[in-house]
């Protein structure tokens, strides 16, 4: 059975996360797409070809993306590399404090080079990427001309 798991599955994000994949076939090629929808419903995603080591494990920290959104070795590469569906929007977060971004893992068998794959993916799971710490105290600062947020620690 197939499995991949996003260690730790809630997380600040600036903080860096672990990817696995587990219980592939050795040597099988498999594509990582990671997706969010933003405030505005709008679809962010990305992709990456990986070939599973001798185990049928894929690890993003230490196997290169052979293709994709990236190649090479980019532990974070699935979330840095979130690309929109529609052209010159860009992934905001307007709500910083109130809910975290949920970001969709999937594992496709093969090469996945559509934006909606018409298979059901062989795992998937979800990971937590929050903007504000638990107990972070936002401030608004207006003043003048000038606008912003104080973030105020626990």
């Amino acid at each position: 059975m197939v499995e991949v798991t996003v260690t730790p599955q809630s997380s600040l994000s600036d903080r860096p996360v672990e990817i696995r994949v587990r219980g592939l076939s050795p040597s099988q090629l498999v594509t990582l797409r990671a997706w969010l929808k933003d405030e505005h419903g709008e679809r962010f995603q990305s992709r990456a070809f990986f070939r599973a080591d001798g185990s049928g494990e894929v690890d993003p920290g230490t196997h290169a993306a052979l293709g994709g959104s990236y190649s090479g070795v980019w532990p974070m590469g699935l979330f840095w590399f979130l690309q929109p569906d529609t052209l010159f929007r860009r992934l905001v977060k307007r709500d910083v404090a109130g809910s975290p971004f949920l970001v969709r893992l999937e594992v496709y068998d093969g090469l996945q080079l559509v934006p909606d794959p018409p298979e059901q993916p062989l795992a998937s799971c979800e990971a937590e990427r929050w903007f504000v710490g638990p107990g972070v105290q936002r401030v608004p600062i207006r003043e003048g001309r000038v606008r912003g947020a104080l973030f105020l620690p626990p």
